[in-house]
């Protein structure tokens, strides 16, 4: 990175909670926002709060299926067209706001977030099932998103470096924005995600209609709660929620929808691609799709690597979350002189976990819904059949009804196996035996997803060997292979994890913008000064 992005931006610190007094302040802030479970909630359409005309659905709390968090609008797919128009109204005036008052928005969105964090946390605790390190780190990276995305629009207003002079032409090239468009963001990173995709385009002149995925709704309603707060122009941000179909593809076939910023299962990816190709009556441009699709990410082990440290990061990068990332490391490959003590020792780490109500911080919290209970516990079938569970395997027995599955171990899995192959999308991680190095790398490299992997050596060869062929969009060598940060770690993967658009990092906003080259040629005898010009004729 150069100028203004290095010298201004830094990750936001992750709070300690060994601090017994930082600890105290996370649980008060739990408690306060447990008192205002099970709340009705509005979405936000140009400025206004507004309810939905196709009925209401709840988000339940899956540490503890007795408690609502709130009740939330499911908007008409009429609601949602005329949120896009709006979008498409207010991008009239947004698109020509000077990039530092844009990013003066942003950086007071940030310091809101800065002084709700505790808030923001204990509500994500409660909606998405994350234990107090992940939610902070969640809540951290949307104010790195945030901060990131503002220094990086005011580096992009001083357009793309071009000869500015050359044979009697003077020229300029810059970016301007494409217009109005969706984002449809995950659960599993509620906050973090749902903001960077949202607030990515608006940072450099776009507007958008951003739909928060139905299980975690109210970390959407907190951001449009945050982005009132900062008097953001009507229009310029819009929250809405409702149904997948109704809402989620209505936008996306609209022939306004300029462009389509997705995160989440590749199945829905490709569905949104073909629509994105579809150029439909009333269209007059190329939609852009801009999509993260998943991982069957790996974590590689050779054979002089420190194999406790390996050990401690294959845990925290299978099992952080519960494995709920699209980065979560659900293969382990290590080559077979240290396969039998690797194995060994992440079997004892996994037993380890404790599993409970994510109010209480437990390590294992519970997973999103219902859905994702069967969808796990059918592979944990057929892994029995694939090769030797080593611990977990079970729905998890805890204090309150939840959806919790205790953390699980494979061992001796084909590479070809399903549960090598498919992403699972939870506690679930498989080891695979390999030959050496070469054959390792080929493994981890042998599934149609690319996104993060991790390798462990002490060897400069093998590390070379890896950092070159092992094929994934981000690589992390002796550490696990979640957690990227933005601004260091641009994030996105190869083949089907996605367009590798890399969020958080250099080239991100490009994908929102078109570049336009204007060229001058003056005339003798003729004054004039042109702002767009570094060029004055006197």
């Amino acid at each position: 990175m150069s100028d203004l992005t290095l010298e201004q931006y830094k990750n936001e610190e992750y709070l300690d909670f060994q601090d017994p007094s930082i600890l105290k302040a996370q649980q008060l802030a739990i408690e306060e926002v447990r008192a205002k479970f099970g709340k009705d909630y509005l979405f936000y359409s140009n400025g206004k709060w507004q309810q939905g005309e196709a009925g209401t659905f709840k988000s339940i709390n899956p540490s503890n299926l007795n408690e609502t968090i709130g009740t939330f609008q499911k908007a008409s797919s009429a609601q949602a067209l005329k949120s896009l128009d709006d979008a498409w109204t207010a991008y009239n005036e947004w698109q020509f706001v000077p990039a530092q008052k844009r990013a003066d928005y942003l950086f007071t969105m940030a310091n809101i977030m800065k002084r709700r964090r505790l808030e923001i946390n204990a509500w994500m605790i409660s909606e998405a099932g994350k234990n107090y390190v992940e939610a902070d780190a969640d809540t951290a990276e949307a104010i790195d998103f945030v901060n990131y995305y503002a220094y990086e629009a005011l580096r992009m207003d001083k357009g793309m470096p071009v000869l500015s002079e050359n044979w009697g032409d003077f020229n300029r090239t810059i970016y301007m924005p494409i217009g109005a468009g969706v984002s449809i963001s995950p659960w599993n990173f509620p906050f973090a995600i749902f903001v960077g995709m949202a607030i990515a385009p608006i940072a450099v002149g776009n507007t958008v209609v951003a739909k928060p995925a139905p299980d975690t709704p109210k970390m959407g309603q907190i951001m449009a709660e945050i982005v009132e707060e900062a008097n953001l122009p009507a229009g310029v941000f819009n929250y809405v929620t409702g149904d997948n179909i109704e809402v989620g593809e209505t936008l996306a076939r609209s022939p306004k929808a300029r462009f389509i910023s997705f995160t989440g299962s590749k199945a829905v990816g490709l569905h949104l691609t073909d629509i994105a190709a579809q150029v439909v009556e009333g269209q007059h441009f190329l939609k852009r799709m801009i999509c993260e699709l998943g991982g069957k990410n790996a974590t590689v082990v050779d054979k002089d690597a420190d194999l406790d440290s390996a050990a401690d990061e294959i845990v925290k990068g299978a099992f952080g979350f519960q494995g709920q990332k699209c980065s979560a490391g659900s293969r382990t490959i290590a080559v077979k002189e240290v396969y039998d003590s690797l194995l060994e020792k992440v079997v004892e780490k996994t037993k380890q976990l404790t599993v409970g109500d994510a109010k209480d911080n437990y390590p294992a919290g519970p997973v999103v819904n219902e859905k994702a209970v069967e969808k796990i516990m059918h592979y944990i079938e057929v892994g029995k059949n694939e090769g030797k569970l080593m611990c977990g395997g079970t729905l998890a027995d805890t204090e309150h009804p939840g959806h919790y599955i205790s953390p699980t171990v494979f061992a001796d899995i084909s590479e070809d196996a399903v549960i090598a192959q498919e992403e699972i999308f939870g506690p679930v991680t498989a080891f695979i035996k390999a030959e050496d190095t070469k054959d390792a790398i080929r493994i981890a490299n042998n599934t149609q997803y690319g996104l993060t992997g991790a390798y462990f050596s002490n060897n400069p060869d093998n590390i070379e060997y890896a950092l070159r062929h092992f094929r994934v969009g981000n690589l992390y060598i002796n550490r696990k292979c979640t957690g990227a940060l933005v601004g260091a770690q641009p994030f996105g993967g190869f083949n089907l994890s996605g367009t590798d658009a890399k969020a958080g990092g250099r080239d991100y906003l490009k994908y929102f913008l078109e570049p336009k080259s204007m060229t001058l040629r003056p005339k003798e005898n003729v004054s004039f000064h042109l702002k767009e010009f570094s060029y004055t004729k006197e």
